[in-house]
């Protein structure tokens, strides 16, 4: 069959097919859009004319023989396989179709098109035979994303169960999110982030899928007091700092405004002038002072720029966000610092003070600053004048401040000092009452008793006031007769009363000298008549030391013992509490000393036993030698000369040999013995002489 014969039946064929549908159809078919039969029609037809009017005669008879509706069974499909408009087979077909779509690789990074996006999804193409659809919550970070944007996407699957291609931005954005963040900071780029929470110090931020720490003093030039407000907003961004050893990373959003707040401040400061007057508005307010918005630069009211008067805190004085005129009274353009002042846009309240106020004076006023070394006395707003402590009591013993007055007391003063160029005052309350050491000698006179309190120790004395700005010292030996006082505190205490006499008044440096032992008779005078050197008393041991000890005598009277004098009889040492028999070996009136020992009772009965005895034999001696002496002067041969000598020799040889027993301490009848046999000796020996003169 020749090719328009196929052609001539395919047109019989659609025009019978036409014919057998247009008989089913009713008269007025209804339509899905609603749109009537006849503008159906007229519709249809211009379509199909604007097609036959653009496509080819060739390409408008393979478009009718493709929608023929011709059942299956009659179809003839070799004819319409030979006149297929393409002249590849199938598989070419298929290769040239899969030849227009991209390559796509699982768990790749690739770039794609959004092509439309909903409230919950967002559709994006990536050449792929399917697109892939991603939450759009993955790109809260950009909420101005549009179709026709370029993102990148990871593919998680190229085809799932359902034929879906499964995409992820958020992965995409993790796995090169610290290249860009590097990059970023690099390159000082602005990146946009969403701020997911708040925490401690400031907020976290979602940048490239990365949470970055956004500190509270980084969100705006102005301190932000609600941080909550900024939860949930995307804003933009400078990556400042990048700590790769703990996946830190720190933003700002204050350093994007801080170079245009900088040419701001450049401009502003330029134009300033000392002395300048200009509104602005409290920013923020501290304990030192109060920084003021003056439009785009920030200035400072130093606390004592805000009142003449005292200032506790400066929110006694102004509000946050409250608008009030300054006054420039310095800058520094180097260092963008601008100090303002409040205060100096009124008088100041020194040149309003009444001319005719002078020394010495009598003004009122009110505590408003309390110190240790005074009060300070405001007696107008912005005038201020001091009491120092040594002008709120005529007494001189140190005493603080706080013991006179104390905050918002009312007072009446004196003044003492007025300069008016320095703007400097000083007061005094003491002066308001007389002076005691006016006449102080009258009224207490020298041996004169009166009652003092105590008000300090020292190492040498007692202080002690006998009443308000009248002081005494009573030296610590003028405290007792008898006691042996190391310390004051061992006799008194502070704040206790205690009985003085008068000794001795110091007019210059206006202070008393005073006793507290004089009171009473020294009984000392008594005393030297009971302790005589020599006498034994008994005692008490109260204190021992490696100095001695401190023993306890009658009538109340304390006496030292060297330790060699604490050894008893029986050679142990006395003990502490110990009572014993002491000796006085001095009596020192004057000093009042009295020096003791046990030791020497016992040693001194001793020796005199010993000396008794000595003397005895001493005696005894002395009458042998006596008796030897005359036995021998009766043995004597007269006037023969050459045995006088002889005589002489044993004499002397005698008293020699009782010496020698005496000093041997040899007994009486050893002695007498001796002498005795000296003598029958020297009997025999003048027997003898006498016998030779009788023969001659």
């Amino acid at each position: 069959m020749s090719t328009e014969q196929e052609e001539t039946l395919n047109e019989e064929v659609l025009n019978e097919q036409n014919e057998i549908e247009n008989e089913t159809v009713d008269e007025n078919p209804p339509t899905e859009t609603g749109i009537e039969p006849e503008q159906a029609e007229v519709e249809t037809a211009e379509s199909e004319q604007e097609d036959t009017e653009t496509e080819k005669p060739d390409s408008r008879r393979k478009r009718k023989k493709l929608n023929v509706s011709i059942p299956a069974d009659e179809f003839d499909w070799d004819a319409f396989e030979e006149s297929s408009p393409a002249d590849a087979s199938k598989e070419e077909v298929e290769k040239l179709y899969n030849q227009t779509l991209s390559k796509v690789a699982e768990n790749e990074i690739v770039e794609g098109t959004v092509t439309s996006m909903n409230k919950r999804e967002v559709i994006v193409n990536i050449g792929y035979k399917s697109e892939g659809v991603i939450n759009i919550s993955e790109f809260r970070y950009n909420p101005e994303l549009k179709v026709g944007d370029k993102v990148e996407v990871y593919v998680q699957t190229a085809e799932d169960k359902k034929g879906q291609l499964l995409l992820s931005h958020k992965q995409a954005r993790s796995l090169r999110s610290w290249d860009r963040v590097n990059e970023a900071m690099e390159k000082d780029e602005i990146v946009k982030g969403f701020i997911k929470c708040r925490t401690k110090g400031g907020m976290i931020v979602d940048v490239f899928g990365i949470e970055a720490f956004l500190p509270g003093s980084q969100i705006d030039v102005k301190p932000i007091r609600d941080y909550e407000m900024f939860v949930g907003k995307t804003m933009e961004f400078k990556i400042v700092k990048i700590t790769q050893e703990f996946s830190n990373v720190v933003v700002s959003h204050k350093a994007l405004i801080e170079a245009e707040l900088e040419a701001q401040k450049s401009e502003i400061i330029s134009k300033l002038e000392k002395g300048q007057v200009l509104e602005g508005t409290v920013k923020n307010i501290t304990s030192y002072g109060v920084f003021i918005d003056l439009g785009g630069v920030d200035g400072l009211i130093h606390i004592t720029d805000l009142s003449w008067g005292r200032v506790n805190h400066p929110d006694e004085i102004v509000t946050i966000d409250q608008k009030i005129n300054v006054v420039i009274l310095d800058f520094d353009d180097s260092k963008k610092r601008i100090a303002l002042g409040l205060k100096q846009l009124t008088p100041h309240p020194w040149d309003s003070l009444d001319p005719n106020l002078k020394v010495g004076d009598v003004i009122k006023g009110h505590v408003v600053v309390m110190a240790d070394y005074g009060a300070f006395i405001e007696i107008a707003p912005g005038v201020e004048g001091l009491i120092h402590v040594s002008e709120m009591s005529w007494s001189q013993h140190l005493r603080s401040a706080q013991d006179f007055m104390k905050v918002d007391d009312e007072v009446e003063a004196v003044i003492l000092t007025l300069d008016k160029d320095e703007r400097k005052m000083s007061l005094g309350v003491k002066q308001l009452r007389p002076d005691p050491w006016e006449n102080v000698g009258t009224r207490y006179p020298t041996g004169s008793h009166h009652v003092a309190k105590v008000r300090n120790f020292t190492n040498f004395g007692v202080f002690v006031e006998i009443e308000e700005g009248v002081d005494g010292l009573i030296h610590i030996s003028d405290l007792s007769w008898t006691k042996k006082i190391r310390h004051p505190n061992e006799f008194t205490s502070i704040g206790a009363d205690i009985d003085v006499v008068v000794l001795e008044i110091d007019m210059e440096n206006r202070r008393l000298s005073l006793g507290h032992k004089q009171l009473e008779e020294n009984p000392w005078e008594v005393f030297e008549t009971i302790f005589l050197p020599d006498s034994i008393h008994e005692g008490t041991i109260i204190e021992l030391s490696d100095k001695g000890a401190i023993v306890a005598l009658p009538y109340g009277v304390e006496g030292n013992v060297l330790p060699r004098q604490l050894v008893k009889e029986d050679g142990t040492t006395a003990k502490l509490d110990e009572k014993l028999p002491f000796k006085v070996i001095e009596f020192n009136k004057n000093n009042k000393k009295i020096m003791l020992s046990h030791t020497r009772i016992f040693e001194e009965a001793k020796q005199e036993a010993e000396a008794n005895t000595k003397r005895s034999e001493e005696a005894n001696t002395q009458k042998a030698i006596k008796r030897l002496n005359s036995s021998i002067e009766k043995t004597t041969l007269g006037d023969i000369s050459e045995f006088a000598a002889l005589k002489e020799e044993m004499r002397k040889d005698n008293e020699s040999v009782v010496e020698r027993l005496v000093t041997a301490d040899a007994g009486t009848e050893d002695i007498e013995a001796t002498a005795d046999a000296n003598i029958a000796e020297a009997e025999n020996v003048a027997e003898n002489i006498e016998n030779t003169e009788v023969k001659g």
